[in-house]
């Protein structure tokens, strides 16, 4: 197999949307140490879930107003960090970005991930189990379907499916994630649930997993420190303080961090998202819990952002120097100019494992935001 990285004749021109974003993961498999062939493997498959518009130029609109970034790049890409360990690279794509409707969005979406599912031997059978619940014939906003794929060495990734529970209508969502978790047998989680604004994503692991997870993901707008210290329903899961501390750092409350005199201690622009996972059925309770703060809409630019994931890592004993040697590989510019190259920053508790520091970065193949004063004169826009 002739690896992309040597042969960049077989990607599409550098300034498409596949030529960009494809050039762009493989410089990332290249910095978490995935080889030629895994880096090729991985790259044909994110330019197979654009589809058509992998050869779309970039002075062209997006494709569509997709709900997965602030640009609408169908793309984003995240390392997950524990100590003593290569980064792991993530990437999320919206298999049905060139679809018109979320309908067709949605069943594009769909075959994509049974090819896959064809390909690397895995079943769908819980997806198929949701269809209904999830990709109705008429859906509502904002996404239909994505899929993200964790990139292992041996070209096989793990595969997570994100579906939207507000498809019925948004008054339905509640009641559309606990159908979902009563069908995969989690009969008691949704009443173990915190209570937040609204439910965001419903996402399922697909494939080759230890412990495959149910996931819901919550938005809680206005959020506290203190508040998001008492999400957390795991059994055993982390104490408060050290919620509240990621909390703090990650949003810029603390000194030296990008705290602004007139920032609220509250995050009251793009919500806090909490996401609980469920693996076994009989307690009700989750075995994981995740923080996200979407740092993009809490600091003035990504040095501010590249700070604050810094001191999160050194915090868990884990070097930085691989996220920043990610950054350059996604981007050339100065982490001054812009804000929302790293759009979230989160940190995982599940049962067993270490507490996993991830960061999500933007693709910013259409734009890049500029800088921004603190506190903000006009409230960010809340997708």
């Amino acid at each position: 197999m002739t690896a992309l990285r040597d042969d960049v004749t077989a990607l599409p021109d550098a300034d498409t949307l596949g030529g960009h974003t494809a050039r762009q993961l493989l410089r990332l498999c290249e910095t978490v140490g995935l080889g030629d062939d895994d880096a090729t493997v991985y790259a044909r498959t994110l330019l197979e879930s654009l589809g058509t518009v992998a050869a779309r130029p970039l002075d062209l609109p997006p494709p569509n107003r997709t709900f997965l970034s602030d640009d609408h790049t169908p793309v984003e890409f995240s390392l997950s960090f524990v100590p003593n360990a290569a980064p792991t690279l993530r990437v999320l794509l919206e298999p049905g970005c060139g679809t018109a409707g979320l309908a067709r969005n949605g069943r594009t979406g769909l075959r994509f991930l049974r090819a896959m599912a064809r390909r690397w031997d895995f079943s769908t059978d819980r997806l198929d189990e949701l269809e209904d619940l999830f990709l109705p014939v008429a859906p509502h906003g904002p996404l239909a379907l994505w899929c993200a794929l964790e990139l292992r060495p041996g070209g096989v990734p793990q595969v997570k499916v994100y579906l939207n529970p507000a498809a019925s209508g948004p008054d339905r969502a509640a009641d559309t994630v606990r159908e979902a978790l009563h069908r995969l047998g989690h009969r008691k989680a949704f009443a173990d649930l915190p209570d937040a604004h609204r439910p965001l994503f419903f996402a399922l692991d697909l494939g080759d997993w230890d412990e495959p997870r149910a996931k819901v993901y919550l938005a809680h707008h206005d959020l506290s420190a203190a508040e998001a210290g008492r999400l957390c329903r795991t059994d055993g899961g982390p104490p408060a303080a050290r919620t509240e501390e990621f909390f703090r750092i990650a949003a810029g409350l603390e000194p030296g961090l990008g705290a602004d005199e007139g920032q609220d201690e509250r995050l009251t622009r793009r919500p806090v998202q909490s996401c609980h996972s469920f693996t076994e059925t009989a307690s009700g309770l989750p075995s994981g819990f995740t923080l996200y703060v979407p740092v993009r809409d809490y600091a003035r630019h990504d040095g501010e952002a590249l700070a604050r994931a810094t001191a999160l890592l050194d915090r868990h004993g884990i070097d930085a120097a691989p996220l920043r040697q990610a950054l350059s590989a996604v981007t050339a510019r100065r982490l001054e100019d812009g804000v929302g190259l790293i759009a979230y920053l989160s940190v995982a508790h599940q049962g067993g494992h270490p507490p996993r520091v991830s960061v999500y970065v933007s693709s910013e193949a259409y734009r890049v935001r500029p800088p921004a004063r603190l506190p903000l004169a006009e409230p960010v826009p809340v997708h």
